[in-house]
């Protein structure tokens, strides 16, 4: 195979790189915000719930939570769900791994929640009371000193850590290959069993350097615009 050929082979399996980065982002980071509530609840028996689920979830490899998701509804219910979807999606659509797909797009947003859940909550117990204290002073409701005064502040301070976990999130993609989703590196160990190329799996870094560096890039512009929220 050529260079090019070799390119546009594993930008397919980057294609579904992007696509697990995407969803994760975009479902993960809103869910975090009600967990980090939860977590951060005064009523204890719905704090305690919170804490132990993000518990479990940032203590078990995400591999392994892959395979909890994709093979134990299987085991359980004696039917393998999403190897059901696979056979339907494949056969009625022409689409191919959307079971798998499912799996690890679940997993991995559960996963990054319970991770940006922590980061939210550390952003808004890092706000001294006294703000919250000095807007209701000035009359402002709960809700109102909490979106005028301390969300900004938040967002703010979340940005750094927030961008190390999305950039570890793409990295983190190469996962899914643990069931057979054809990402990147599952593309590249492919060329290396049927055309016997080595050299593919070491030029998918290649796609992720140019990836982070861009992400790099953006997230830095983004906390250059909020600059103006220091002290």
């Amino acid at each position: 195979m050529s260079f090019l050929e070799v390119t546009l082979f594993l930008l397919d399996g980057f294609k579904i790189s992007l696509l697990i980065f995407a969803v994760t982002l975009l479902c993960g980071a809103p869910l975090g915000l009600p967990i980090a509530f939860c977590s951060m609840s005064r009523f204890k028996p719905v704090q305690a719930v919170s804490k132990v689920f993000v518990w479990i979830v940032r203590g078990i490899p995400l591999m392994l939570q892959i395979f909890i998701i994709y093979y134990v509804p299987g085991l359980l219910f004696q039917t393998p769900i999403f190897a059901h979807i696979d056979r339907y999606m494949a056969s009625n659509f022409n689409i191919l791994d959307a079971g798998r797909i499912t799996a690890v797009l679940i997993a991995f947003v559960i996963n990054y929640a319970c991770y940006f859940s922590e980061i939210y909550r550390g952003g808004i117990e890092s706000i001294s009371k006294g703000q919250y204290e000095a807007g209701y002073v000035l009359g402002l409701t709960k809700s109102q000193v909490f979106k005028k005064i301390i969300l900004k502040q938040v967002v703010k301070r979340i940005v750094p850590p927030m961008s190390n976990e999305i950039i570890t999130l793409i990295k983190d993609t190469a996962l899914a290959n643990c069931i057979v989703v054809c990402e990147i590196i599952k593309q590249a160990k492919e060329l290396a069993a049927t055309k016997a190329l080595v050299w593919p799996l070491f030029y998918t870094g290649v796609f992720y350097l140019l990836f982070v560096g861009i992400l790099t890039i953006v997230l830095g512009k983004v906390e250059k615009k909020l600059s103006y929220f220091k002290s």
